[in-house]
């Protein structure tokens, strides 16, 4: 069988950007809770906040080095693999790109420095200061990168010339129709799935009789963030999702199932697309359901799969059971937040060893319904790369199938090997857990090698044999 050079281009950027996401988006809502934990040990003179933000800037500075090592290969193929890509839209996506770096990464690595080295170093202030900078910089990061991805959903502010896209309305194209709710819903993910992994690392603590102090810290203050995003991002899913149905419909059919072009839609729970047949084989739905929640009426009509040409629509399975996955995901979270606030009413959360059990098994939960997100943006939009103006077919570069695949095998064997030591050694931390400031620095100077003159020093002091 001959491979489809195409098809492992799109498998390779596939396989690169799912390890990518998970570690920005980490790192976006892990800033912020390190940068709450200081400006609470500066309001309140409490040693455990700051002890707490050591811990997780070291967790940190893991993630943000491997999001760093990730993203940059995602770069590199634009070039290689997807050459047509940057020709067409690169006076408009490749700026945004630009700008990212700029104001972004830049402020992001200078005031990672004081953040990561500045313990005991600088004024308690400034390194507050400095923590508030890289969550600045981690958010600002994501309003740029979204910021081209919703230009490529539905590109604004352009103009065609011999095929290429160039810009004629920065604002537009910065702030395309799809863009506000996008930004919103991925940052409250992210800082949402960092809630669950401080929750899920306090329940961890608690369960084994370690670092109880610090554990019942984490687990308030993830279960607090939790109560509070998980409904909100509920909402704003379904903001996004009117959003959706206006600007990309053929995305919103594949992601409710729904394909008759004018007849009001169930709500189906469950299905299994059959593209040849075009209807949902072992279809388990709620019969108007569908067009109350896309359109707020019992009896509203939006356009199904078949109001589109094949050629026009999605591959419907995936975005159809990854939309489920990523809304079953924030359903589970959102009673996970319910039943933690009931019982921290009750004021026995810290005794509940059943409720701790679930919570420390949820820290993946967040992850999850990341890339399953991820996949219902990317996979929906298809089969353009930037709508209706570059398909993906079309901007694949001229390499040899079997060199992507060769590529392909080394990304999986060489990010095996790295990611796996990376989440390896944030387990060790974890398991290492929060230990004092003055602690762990006595700690690293009694392990640090001593110079010749030091050893000298030392041997001179000790008695003599």
């Amino acid at each position: 069988m001959a491979l489809d050079a195409a098809f492992l281009a799109r498998t390779q950027f596939a396989f690169t950007v799912t390890f990518h996401i998970i570690f920005p988006a980490f790192t976006i809502g892990l800033s912020a809770f390190i940068a709450t934990l200081l400006g609470r040990a500066l309001w309140t003179g409490d040693e455990r906040y700051r002890t707490l933000a050591r811990f997780w800037t070291k967790i940190f500075a893991v993630s943000f080095a491997m999001g760093v090592v990730s993203g940059i290969v995602l770069s590199y193929q634009f070039g290689t693999n997807w050459s047509r890509y940057s020709v067409v839209v690169g006076n408009t996506v490749g700026p945004l790109i630009g700008y990212e770096v700029l104001t972004a990464f830049f402020l992001e690595a200078t005031f990672l420095g004081v953040l990561l080295f500045g313990w005991n170093r600088v004024p308690p202030g400034l390194h507050f200061l400095s923590a508030v900078m890289v969550a600045v910089g981690t958010a600002v990061s994501a309003f740029w990168i979204l910021s081209a991805n919703s230009w490529m959903q539905y590109p604004t502010g352009h103009e065609i010339r011999d095929g290429i896209a160039y810009p004629a309305d920065w604002i537009a194209i910065i702030f395309s129709p799809t863009f506000p709710f996008r930004l919103a819903h991925m940052v409250v993910a992210a800082y949402l799935t960092t809630a669950i992994v401080v929750l899920a690392v306090g329940a961890r603590y608690l369960l084994a009789g370690r670092f109880e102090e610090h554990g019942r810290t984490m687990v308030k203050m993830g279960l607090g963030l939790a109560l509070v995003l998980a409904p909100l991002q509920l909402l704003i899913g379904d903001l996004h999702g009117l959003n959706t149905a206006k600007y990309q419909p053929a995305k919103l059919a594949a992601m409710e199932g729904h394909w008759p072009a004018g007849e009001v839609a169930p709500l189906v729970l469950f299905g299994w697309p059959n593209e040849r047949t075009e209807t949902n084989d072992y279809e388990l739905a709620i019969p108007r359901l569908g067009s109350f929640i896309i359109t707020h009426d019992w009896n509203g009509i939006y356009p199904g799969l078949k109001a589109f040409p094949p050629e026009e629509r999605p591959p419907v399975a995936p975005v159809f059971f990854a939309f489920r996955i990523m809304v079953g995901i924030g359903f589970a979270l959102i009673a996970l937040a319910l039943v933690g606030s009931i019982l921290w009413w009750r004021g026995t959360l810290a005794a509940s060893r059943p409720y701790l059990r679930v919570a420390a098994l949820c820290w993946p939960l967040g992850f999850v319904a990341l890339i399953s997100g991820w996949f219902v943006t990317e996979i929906g939009r298809q089969p353009w790369l930037a709508t209706g103006i570059l398909r993906t077919a079309e901007a694949r570069s001229p390499v040899a199938a079997g060199t992507v695949a060769t590529s392909l095998v080394l990304f999986i064997l060489v990010y095996g090997v790295v990611f796996t030591m990376g989440i390896r050694y944030i387990n060790k931390l974890i398991r290492k857990g929060p230990a004092p400031i003055a602690t762990a620095e006595a700690e690293g100077v009694a392990n640090r090698p001593l110079s010749a003159a030091g050893e000298a020093v030392r041997g001179a002091l000790q008695p003599g044999e």
